[in-house]
């Protein structure tokens, strides 16, 4: 089974609802159940983050997003499907529990 990446996109601070909490957790259920569970989690403000770039001598590290964005990564699965057909269709359902946009994304290999 291949394995993919789906972010979950806001453009907004705020956090899930305790209803947008509920359905998570009833899909993250569903995709243990199913067989298509790997991990999930769900991630800080863009704010809090630190890039670090250690190509050169010494490491930079500044704070702050790589990218200004109006959108930002708040959340992620990894995911197993057979093929993309399950994939999308699991996509779908995730965006539905989550009331966010998701981006779905296979892993290389």
């Amino acid at each position: 089974m291949a394995q993919y990446l789906m972010s979950v996109l806001t453009d907004t601070a705020d956090l899930a609802t305790e209803a947008e909490m509920a359905a998570i957790d009833v899909f993250n259920e569903r995709l243990r159940a199913d067989g298509h569970w790997v991990f999930a989690g769900g991630l800080a403000s863009a704010a809090s983050s630190t890039v670090v770039d250690g190509r050169g001598g010494e490491p930079v590290f500044t704070d702050g997003p790589y990218v200004e964005s109006k959108e930002q990564v708040i959340g992620f699965w990894i995911i197993e499907a057979p093929h993309l057909d399950v994939a999308l269709r699991l996509a779908a359902s995730g965006s539905k529990a989550c009331n966010r946009r998701v981006e779905l994304r296979p892993f290389l290999g």
